[in-house]
Order: C-alpha cells, then sequence, then structure tokens
C-alpha cells in the first residue's frame, strides 16, 4: 500500500521562473498541482503551449487569462480549464497574484 504525501505549500522548494516569480510543486504518479506566485516585476507570462492538460484556479489578486484567443479577467475563486496544446499567457493585474495550477500529466520540468 503507498502513502499519503502530506505537505506544507510553504515547505515546498520554490523554483525561480520568469524575472522573480516563483513556483512550488507536488506531484504524484499520474497528477500534479503547482503554487505559483508572480512577483513584483513579472509584467506577463508570455504565450505558451504545452501537451499538459491544466486548470487554474485564483487564490489571491487578479489577471488576464488569454487562451485559445479568448481573453478573461479572473478574480479569486475563478478559473480556466486550457486542453492540451491551447496557446495561452497571463498578465497579473494585482501585486501578490498567485494561482493553483492542475497538470495532467506530471511536468516533470516543474519538479
Amino acid at each position: 500500500m503507498e502513502k499519503a504525501n502530506f505537505f506544507k505549500v510553504s515547505e515546498l522548494k520554490a523554483k525561480k521562473v520568469l524575472d522573480d516569480s516563483t513556483i512550488r510543486a507536488v506531484a504524484n504518479k499520474n497528477t500534479m498541482v503547482t503554487f505559483f506566485e508572480f512577483g513584483p516585476n513579472t509584467a506577463i507570462m508570455p504565450k505558451h503551449k504545452h501537451p499538459h492538460e491544466q486548470t487554474t484556479v485564483m487564490v489571491a489578486g487578479s489577471m488576464k487569462m488569454i487562451a485559445g484567443g479568448e481573453s478573461k479577467i479572473l478574480k479569486v475563486g475563478e478559473g480556466v480549464v486550457i486542453p492540451s496544446n491551447v496557446e495561452h499567457e497571463v498578465i497579473p493585474l494585482e501585486p501578490n497574484t498567485k494561482v493553483m495550477d492542475f497538470f495532467y500529466p506530471v511536468r516533470e520540468d516543474y519538479l
């Protein structure tokens, strides 16, 4: 029988991304959740796409999400489901904007 993996977000290893943003990740065999914090100097997460399915949920602040040619302002408690290989970009609109991203399959580049 496998064991549960309890964790504290604050104790997960922070990986620097973009200019001054951080990502913390925790994963199992098939699923992953990341905790993304936009830094004060990060004006945009440029257009990109990946083979992973992604679900994003706002936890603090707000941001403009442009995905698949559609644009929406997301606030705390709102989110988006992005299918595999759909191009998307993000513009944080407030200081301390934070999101939780769920990926399938696991993004090895974030571990």
